[in-house]
């Protein structure tokens, strides 16, 4: 076995929690273990994995990933923009940015990352990406302060009629194209449906029995035709 070990400042502490609860499972099923640490100024996961676990691994990095380009960016992109919406359309606003530049912004972050026994996700963030927050800044740069509601319904058509992606909305849980889950609004501060949909990239989103009407009204507003009601 080996011990590899995650941590993060105390203020996002709930990012290891995060990253504990999706490595959770595959850590059982590889004969691994993980443990979760609070300090007064640092939060960690420690885990113990098999040497040969590289999938194990791979999911590991993937994950810290995740929350750089998710709940690093989220936080980024709120401080920063300008515009003339409600906190909860600037939020949607975040998470749609966010999903548009998703699988870059992911891809780049881990191959920063590397293969170490120890990872410190501020310490990643600050150090080794400056580019991919020049690339956040022109992105934010792009947005004018006039900014409304009736740019970002526009936003969000173009990145829905853009994607093919496929997702399921059962009672109050997002699945992915597999089925799986999806917990990632998570990152944002709370889990929360519409922000979700927004985040997993959706350009179909089919429900599976009723939802909340204010569920219906956002997919109604935002997707149109490709919330498809059963």
């Amino acid at each position: 076995m080996e011990e590899i070990t995650v941590s993060e400042r105390k203020e996002h502490g709930s990012y290891i929690t995060y990253l504990y609860n999706a490595l959770s499972e595959s850590l059982l099923k590889a004969g691994g273990s993980g443990e979760l640490l609070f300090g007064d100024e640092r939060s960690a996961l420690s885990l113990c994995v098999p040497k040969t676990a590289e999938r194990l691994r791979a999911q590991i990095a993937a994950k810290i990933s995740e929350i750089i380009g998710i709940g690093y960016k989220s936080e980024y992109l709120q401080q920063r923009l300008r515009v003339c919406l409600s906190a909860k359309e600037k939020k949607l606003l975040c998470a749609a940015l966010i999903a548009a530049d998703y699988d870059g912004d992911k891809g780049y972050i881990r191959r920063k990352i590397g293969r170490h026994e120890e990872y410190a996700i501020d310490g990643i963030y600050h150090f080794r990406l400056a580019a991919l927050r020049e690339k956040w800044d022109r992105i934010i740069g792009y947005i004018p302060e006039g900014f409304a509601s009736g740019d970002l319904k526009k936003f969000c058509e173009f990145l829905v009629g853009e994607s093919k992606n496929k997702i399921y909305l059962k009672g109050n849980t997002v699945f992915g194209e597999n089925f799986a889950p999806l917990k990632r609004s998570r990152l944002l501060g709370e889990e929360d449906l519409e922000t979700e949909i927004l985040l997993s990239e959706a350009g179909f989103v089919y429900c599976l029995g009723e939802v909340e009407e204010s569920v219906g009204d956002f997919l109604q507003k935002y997707y149109a035709e490709r919330a498809i009601f059963s």
